[in-house]
């Protein structure tokens, strides 16, 4: 796993939510102010958990398709993935204790 946040993309999304136990998806676009606000966020997040979540970014204008298939209408999404499967799923720009809640029940 890495400290820094894993770059999805629709072709590598079933392959990398398969590949760790635990993964946080951030549904975000370069254009959406709060999306940005997180990204701090997201960061230290994937430095914290490194080895037990991995902790990737997902543009949702690169990579619409997963974003539709998971109807993802507002950015910034995330959206927590248990062996393989949507767990839990925060939408707007969340405080980071309101995170780590949620990643704690799924460990």
């Amino acid at each position: 796993m890495t400290t820094q946040p894993f770059h999805i993309t629709d072709s590598n999304f079933e392959q990398t939510i398969k590949s760790s136990s635990i993964v946080l998806v951030d549904f975000w676009a370069a254009w959406c102010g709060p999306c940005r606000a997180l990204m701090p966020i997201i960061e230290e997040l994937a430095q914290e958990n490194c080895g037990k979540v991995l902790v990737g970014k997902l543009d949702v204008d690169e990579s619409p398709q997963t974003a539709e298939k998971f109807q993802v209408f507002s950015i910034p999404t995330l959206i927590i993935f248990k062996d393989g499967q949507e767990a839990d799923r925060l939408v707007g720009l969340c405080p980071k204790a309101r995170i780590t809640d949620a990643l704690a029940k799924h460990q």
